[in-house]
Order: structure tokens, then C-alpha cells, then sequence
């Protein structure tokens, strides 16, 4: 004999009442445990960008005299990373740091812990480099080569002619770089090192209104300064160590970063020096590339490259290579060259890299910056 239908029917409603139950609980874990992984990583985030970013001042809790970190800070040095990573005989230039004072600072960056000390393994510098930001170019193609985009944290040098785009993509990265990561920025501000000249608001409002961005947002957020000589370009680096301490910048653009060099150290005679100035000048950008994790793009001219008649009618590759030498070439991590094309069309090549092979790509200059190539 079967169960009475009112029995069936309260049976069904305790199951249906069960799975509610459950289906409720379920969704409570996940939701917690996805909460707890969201904790996780953006603790161990806080914590990798601790290692980089923990401002000079805080030595003064390891002992460091209030004084001292004031004369660092006036020097540049603003993050204990930067301190950690400058030589004792460049902290002794500081002015006021005598040798005992360079001591007991080193010690104390030593015992803070906000900086690495030793070896670690290749597994945690791929997990690192898996955090790297690319910021797009502008072009579907030029970003297909360099896998992503303009690399964070490192030096990339764009080389070429007159009028074959380098300023154009620069313009274009002060834009890029302020927009989400998820659609190719940096989400941070520029900051634009002008030694020619160049650098026009009205193609930022242009290249702005590209992407829909509101134009005096993103002017404001770029800050510019003209180099008129090689002193003041190597001082504004301290100036922008100083901006960077206080606000997240995600690129430095350098345009150009030889020619006030090659104009003030002419001939021979002062080659030496003015490569001198010019290694310390990278070096200190690469410092802040490695404090901040900006991406450092630096422009360069060119010279006609020495080659007799038959050698130059069999050279593959440009007949015209970059100012600088081996001091630009060691200092930079990804070289590009830039030649022209067709009409508006411009074609870079990747010259040299740790990660990427040689490869070409084809861009257009348009009035919202750098764009595909279309036929």
C-alpha cells in the first residue's frame, strides 16, 4: 500500500528545503574561499610591491639620523630600494654623508628587510616576470612582436631617421599608459623628458579622444619638463624620483636621450666623458625602472654607419645605427629601429632583446597617434 499523498507531498517539500539548504551553503564557501583567495593576492601584491616602494623615512625607525634621510631624499635616493641599490662611493657623494654615516645607513637598509638580500630561485623570478605589465602601442602589430606591448621595468630604446614615428609612439604611450591594465595600460601616470622640443599637448588631445578618455584628465595626469642641457636632464631624474615616491607613474619617456650629449661633447677629445655622463644617465633611469616597475622609453638619433661602396650594397640590415655605442647598447634592454615605409606607413624592427627574435612590424602615423597598417 502506498504512502498517503499528503506524506509524499511533505516528503518533497523537506527535500526541496534540504536542497535549498545545501545549494545556500555551497554558495557561502565559495564565495569565501574566493574572498580569501582576492586576501591572498592582494597580500602577497602589497607585499611585492612593499619590497620596491617603502619610502627612505622609514630607515629612521632602524636608527638612521631624520638629518641623514633628508640629505638622501634631497640626492634622490627617496625608497630604501634605491638606497640598497646605489654604491657606497655614490652615497658618500651625497653631500653631508661621511663614510661612517654611509655605513650605518647600509647596515640599517641590510636589517630592514624591505629589500632582497641574496639568491632566490628561477622559479620566483618567473613569477615575478609573469607580473610584468605591457603597455599597448597603439598597434595590433607592433604589440604582436613584443608580445604585449612597451615591457614595464626595463629600458626600451626606439632609434631611427627624422620623421619615421619615434616621438609619434612616445605621444601614444602618455596616453596608453594611463588606461587599465586589462585593455593594455599601466594605469598610471607619464612623465615626459623633452630635450628637442617636441612634445605637443594637442596630439595627446587627439590620441586621447582615440581611446575616449577625457583630454585635460589625461594632460594633467603627464608631467613634463624641457632639458636644455645635459645637467639639467640628469637633475630632473632626481626631481622625478621624488614625484614617483608619491604618486604611481607607469612610464618615463626620454625624448631624445643623446642629443643634448652629442651637442655639448664634440669630437674625440671628449668622447670619453660624455660617455661617462651618459652610462650614469641610463644607469639612473634604470634604477628608477627597477624601484617603480615604469616602463623607460628612450629615444635616440641616428649616424650614417661606415661602410665602403660594396659593402653597403650587400648590408641586410639599416645603413645607419644609433648614437651612444656600446654604453646605449648595454644599457638598454629591447632596441627597436624605426625606418620609413609607404606614404604614412613606418616599419619597426626589434634589434636586439633578451626575450624577443628579430622581427618586423608595419605601423601608420595618423591624427589619433600610432595605428594598424592598412593597405
Amino acid at each position: 500500500m502506498g504512502l498517503p499523498l499528503s506524506n509524499v507531498l511533505f516528503y518533497c517539500h523537506l527535500l526541496s528545503v534540504l536542497y535549498a539548504t545545501v545549494a545556500q551553503v555551497y554558495k557561502q564557501l565559495n564565495m569565501q574561499a574566493a574572498v580569501q583567495q582576492q586576501y591572498e593576492d592582494d597580500a602577497a601584491q602589497q607585499d611585492q610591491e612593499a619590497l620596491v616602494a617603502v619610502h627612505v623615512s622609514e630607515l629612521q625607525a632602524m636608527g638612521v639620523a631624520a638629518a641623514d634621510v633628508e640629505k638622501l631624499k634631497a640626492a634622490g635616493y627617496n625608497t630604501v630600494m634605491s638606497v640598497f641599490q646605489a654604491s657606497k662611493r655614490e652615497l658618500q657623494a651625497v653631500k653631508g654623508l661621511s663614510e661612517a654615516k654611509v655605513e650605518k645607513i647600509m647596515v640599517a637598509v641590510a636589517k630592514s628587510g624591505f629589500v632582497p638580500m641574496g639568491f632566490t630561485t628561477a622559479a620566483a623570478i618567473q613569477e615575478q616576470r609573469e607580473s610584468v605589465i605591457q603597455i599597448t602601442t597603439g598597434c595590433k602589430e607592433l604589440d604582436s612582436i613584443l608580445e604585449g606591448g612597451i615591457e614595464t621595468g626595463s629600458i626600451t630604446e626606439i632609434y631611427g631617421e627624422f620623421r619615421c614615428g619615434k616621438t609619434q609612439i612616445c605621444h601614444t604611450l602618455c596616453v596608453t599608459c594611463q588606461m587599465p591594465t586589462e585593455i593594455g595600460g599601466g594605469e598610471g601616470k607619464a612623465l615626459y623628458i623633452d630635450t628637442e622640443g617636441t612634445f605637443r599637448p594637442q596630439r595627446i588631445t587627439q590620441i586621447a579622444q582615440r581611446y575616449g578618455m577625457v583630454d585635460k584628465e589625461v594632460l594633467e595626469n603627464i608631467a613634463y619638463a624641457r632639458a636644455h642641457n645635459t645637467e639639467m636632464q640628469e637633475r630632473l631624474l632626481v626631481t622625478a624620483a621624488g614625484l614617483m615616491a608619491e604618486a604611481r607613474f607607469a612610464l618615463i619617456v626620454v625624448d631624445s636621450a643623446t642629443a643634448l650629449f652629442r651637442n655639448e661633447f664634440v669630437g674625440r677629445g671628449q668622447l670619453a666623458e660624455r660617455q661617462n655622463n651618459l652610462g650614469r644617465f641610463l644607469k639612473a633611469l634604470q634604477r628608477l625602472a627597477d624601484e617603480h616597475g615604469v616602463a623607460v622609453v628612450v629615444t635616440n638619433q641616428v649616424v650614417c654607419d661606415k661602410l665602403d661602396g660594396s659593402a653597403a650594397m650587400f648590408a641586410s640590415g639599416p645603413t645607419v645605427k644609433a648614437i651612444g655605442g656600446n654604453i646605449m647598447a648595454h644599457a638598454t634592454t629591447t632596441r627597436i629601429f624605426l625606418k620609413k615605409g609607404r606614404g604614412e606607413s613606418r616599419i619597426a624592427k626589434i634589434m636586439a632583446s633578451p626575450s624577443l627574435p628579430e622581427r618586423e612590424a608595419t605601423f601608420c602615423i595618423a591624427n589619433e597617434g600610432i595605428t594598424d597598417h592598412t593597405e
